[in-house]
């Protein structure tokens, strides 16, 4: 039996992941929705919510890059100038674009969590921290401190976005990437809350 979330029916979202993703990422968009409605249980977010905006999160992530820039440029927030020059970024802003234009997802949490799912920004809701942490943490990452960022996520939402943060920041520097606008003011955003002076 399908569910209705959102006005999104999930079993029919299902079905055009399964089109457009490779089985590993579709597979990743599952866990990342699982994620998400755990997190959400633990902080009080909107399960059903969260569970559709893991869902869709990485929708746009397996197409051509210049339809993924196309489309992130008419975005809900169009990308940065540092996004711009920065083509893995692409895909979040264009997902925003697709859930809104093509499966009619109308709730701005939702674009805004799938936008701001890869760059993060400051003041971000409950349901866009929520889908940016699922990312991280969903069953299929292995990464070195997979296990702690899980334990953190569970245990203090806003810490776990500071130490997300730390880790993106110095990966990006370490590449010799850009930052984006956004992430950079979303770590000044949780930084600042938890300073000591």
């Amino acid at each position: 039996m399908s569910t209705i979330i959102c006005g999104a029916d999930t079993e029919e979202i299902k079905d055009i992941l399964k089109i457009r993703l490779s089985k590993k990422r579709y597979t990743h968009s599952l866990n990342v929705a699982e994620a998400a409605k755990m997190l959400a249980e633990k902080h009080g977010g909107d399960r059903d919510k969260c569970y559709l905006a893991g869902l869709v999160h990485d929708i746009c992530k397996e197409i051509p890059v210049e339809e993924q820039l196309r489309m992130g440029v008419n975005s809900i927030v169009p990308l940065s100038p540092a996004e711009k020059a920065v083509p893995p970024l692409y895909h979040a802003a264009a997902g925003a674009r697709y859930c809104e234009q093509v499966l009619h997802i109308s709730d701005r949490d939702i674009l805004m969590a799938v936008r701001f799912h890869t760059a993060a920004r400051a003041e971000m809701s409950l349901t866009e921290e929520i889908i940016y942490l699922a990312d991280l943490i969903s069953e299929d990452r292995s990464y070195k401190d997979v296990g702690k960022m899980r334990k953190l996520a569970s245990e203090n939402i806003k810490k776990a976005m500071l130490e997300a943060l730390c880790f993106s920041v110095s990966d990006v520097v370490s590449k010799g990437s850009l930052i984006p606008e956004s992430t950079a003011q979303a770590y000044n955003y949780y930084a600042q809350m938890f300073r000591k002076d």
